[in-house]
């Protein structure tokens, strides 16, 4: 005979899934040669309505975390120690949970 279990129901402080997405860009001040060099493509395509350009990067990371606060806070972490150089890039993130 089979019993079929229910899932429990999430109790306090159990792990949760979330997708934080994080955008990388040169700070203002720093030069950005590649992005200029695709505008100017942009233009030679006929798009002469692009202004500017400046090329980043995205990182999207699912990362296990107790609430959406802490898994912020974790996502903060991880940009200053290692996906960005503070020197030359800023960033910023949104976090929110995970689809399954």
């Amino acid at each position: 005979m089979r019993l079929k279990m229910k899932q429990a129901a999430p109790k306090a402080g159990r792990r949760r899934l979330f997708l934080a997405q994080v955008n990388v860009t040169l700070k203002k001040s720093v030069l950005d040669p590649q992005g200029k060099t695709v505008l100017q493509a942009l233009h030679s395509l006929g798009f002469s309505e692009a202004c500017d350009l400046r090329v980043g990067k995205c990182f999207e990371l699912t990362l296990a975390a107790r609430s959406e606060k802490a898994a912020a806070s974790r996502v903060k972490a991880m940009c200053e120690k290692l996906l960005t150089n503070p020197v030359i890039e800023e960033y910023g993130f949104n976090v929110g949970p995970a689809k399954r």
